[in-house]
């Protein structure tokens, strides 16, 4: 159980690294819009603190939206990952402690 425990703790680790290389972020997702006029324009829309938010992204930039939006999926994947790696971990060291409580006895 200890090589268990400490491989998590090792995982944990390694996603907080991973998380401080993550670039620029930015959540949510880029669409290509038609005017009814002519042209195609692209439009970046998320949601942040529960209001929808949306916003023009010129074509200049696009390729600088698409790395953000990627690094934010990336960052929520890694949190989460963290997450769950954290509660098998601390649900690990109360099993371990129980086995060592009830050795004592």
């Amino acid at each position: 159980m200890q090589k268990k425990i400490a491989k998590l703790e090792q995982r944990i680790k390694d996603i907080k690294a991973e998380l401080t290389q993550l670039g620029d972020m930015r959540p949510g997702s880029l669409s290509t819009q038609c005017r009814s006029w002519g042209g195609q324009y692209r439009q970046l829309s998320y949601t942040h603190r529960g209001k929808g938010h949306t916003e023009y992204v010129q074509d200049g930039v696009k390729q600088q939206v698409q790395q953000e939006l990627r690094n934010y999926k990336k960052f929520r994947a890694l949190t989460q990952e963290w997450i769950d790696t954290a509660i098998q971990l601390a649900k690990m060291k109360v099993d371990m402690q129980k086995a060592q409580n009830s050795k004592r006895r």
